[in-house]
């Protein structure tokens, strides 16, 4: 029997306004444990919420841009459960009248887009942040004492729950990539995983295909990274796969995802909507978005980043053109003038592995030093590269020494090197075929770096292949 994933996702983002959702103490990432929290976030008796006017104006600019419908009327809830980052013994969140819902997500593919339903996005307070102490990975098992730091307490958060639409660890991947993208781009939060900005949990089940049944879920928990989730996923969906074909039938549970692990440890059974006893928090009135609100939302939107692909593809190939957008980069690939395809890969490879922040680069100059790489040393073209994102950055300074391509000039060079490796020429004409890259990297040591690759390669094989 064939089987279908059927995967859906919650993913939790941050906004990064400059205090809490419902008081006045300060946001941020970094601040000493415990030190931005007041009498609200702490729950002590008496407080009242005062809802932060600037996180309605971003969840409904961020549901605008997933496709939702903005709700005329919206309600707060008290998400009842005990825990001990949850000082109130309760979330505010919202249960049954979002901001935003029935909205659809646009993924490009190879194939064509896939659409995904957005079920909602809702606008919540967030919980402390438990510190588990003792154990190897900071993680609750193996942990023997557990920590709490307020400062997370309260943080305005949307939770963005998806449609099961998605078929695979791949596209859930390209999925979230995409949706990370369109959050930064927007300017509601910096969506920095290894900060806990954004994270997200994911529902997996899988079915035997053709079928439209939906299957017990379990729930990955709080992945912070791209790679993490596609490792969880197909994990989760080969474990189903067995307890099926096994004869056993899969228990709804929360799983915890721990990267290198073969097993993903059962947190608790996975709670449904009459286990959180929603009430409307009675003591804030419902949202009620004006339309000129709402509007000057949707003026704001611009392109978004699925558009982009599609445009950009137009000039490169699928894989460029989503590398680029949802790395960030398209912005500069966009300003920096020459050849498609060859700035591309350079804002792409060489850019990127320099640790250079795109912003930051003149686009003109590296078009100039793009447009030269193949006349100058590699060398010189890595560290102008390097250079790039100076503000006085001037590519004309790097471009003055050109690049040996004589062949009068490299042969001595090239047949002084075969004769000094008469072995390695030997196992080359047997077939070792992989030694031209030894063979080309000596010429380039020899020359300083200053031979023309390109040219060196095909002088090699022209002298090697003499008999």
């Amino acid at each position: 029997m064939t089987w279908e994933p059927v995967i859906g996702c919650e993913i939790h983002v941050h906004l990064k306004t400059q205090t809490k959702m419902f008081c006045r103490c300060a946001t941020g990432f970094g601040a000493p444990e415990n030190s931005s929290t007041c009498p609200v976030c702490l729950a002590h008796p008496g407080v009242l919420p005062v809802p932060n006017e600037r996180a309605i104006e971003w969840t409904i600019k961020l549901g605008l841009a997933l496709g939702c419908d903005i709700a005329p009327r919206a309600v707060f809830h008290r998400k009842n459960y005990f825990y001990p980052d949850n000082p109130k013994g309760y979330q505010i969140s919202q249960y049954d009248e979002p901001l935003c819902m029935s909205g659809s997500f646009l993924l490009p593919g190879v194939g064509g887009d896939t659409e995904i339903g957005i079920v909602r996005a809702h606008l919540e307070e967030d919980a402390a942040k438990n510190v588990h102490m003792g154990g190897g990975e900071g993680r609750i098992h193996g942990a023997d004492r557990t920590l709490v730091d307020f400062n997370r307490a309260g943080m305005p958060l949307v939770e963005i729950v998806t449609q099961p639409h998605l078929r695979s660890s791949e596209q859930t991947k390209r999925f979230l990539q995409l949706l990370r993208q369109t959050v930064r781009e927007l300017g509601i939060s910096d969506a920095e995983m290894q900060e806990g900005s954004m994270r997200f949990d994911v529902n997996v089940s899988v079915r035997p295909e053709g079928s439209d049944e939906l299957r017990t879920r379990t729930e990955l928990k709080n992945i912070n990274s791209f790679n993490f989730a596609a490792q969880g996923i197909e994990r989760e969906i080969q474990r189903q796969i067995a307890i099926y074909e096994g004869g056993g039938e899969v228990v709804q549970e929360t799983l915890h995802f721990v990267p290198g692990q073969e097993h993903a440890a059962p947190l608790r059974s996975k709670e449904e909507a009459q286990d959180y006893r929603y009430l409307p928090e009675p003591d804030l009135v419902p949202i009620e978005p004006p339309a000129e609100m709402v509007e000057q939302a949707r003026a704001e939107l611009g392109e978004l980043p699925s558009a982009r692909i599609r445009r950009l593809e137009t000039e490169l190939d699928f894989g460029l053109a989503e590398g680029l957008v949802t790395s960030g980069r398209d912005g500069l690939y966009e300003r920096t003038p020459g050849d498609r395809r060859a700035v591309a890969n350079v804002v792409m490879n060489e850019l990127a592995a320099a640790g250079l922040d795109p912003t930051e680069v003149n686009g003109e100059e590296l078009g100039k030093l793009v447009e030269a790489r193949d006349r100058i040393p590699r060398e010189a073209f890595m560290k102008a590269l390097g250079a790039s994102g100076d503000g006085d950055f001037k590519a004309e300074d790097y471009l003055g020494e050109a690049v040996i391509a004589d062949e009068s000039e490299l042969d001595p060079v090239i047949e002084r090197i075969l004769a000094a490796n008469d072995e390695n020429v030997a196992a080359y004409r047997a077939g070792k075929q992989g030694l031209l890259g030894f063979f080309v990297g000596q010429v380039m040591k020899e020359t300083g770096g200053k031979a023309d690759p390109k040219v060196v390669n095909t002088r090699l094989r022209e002298l090697l292949d003499r008999s």
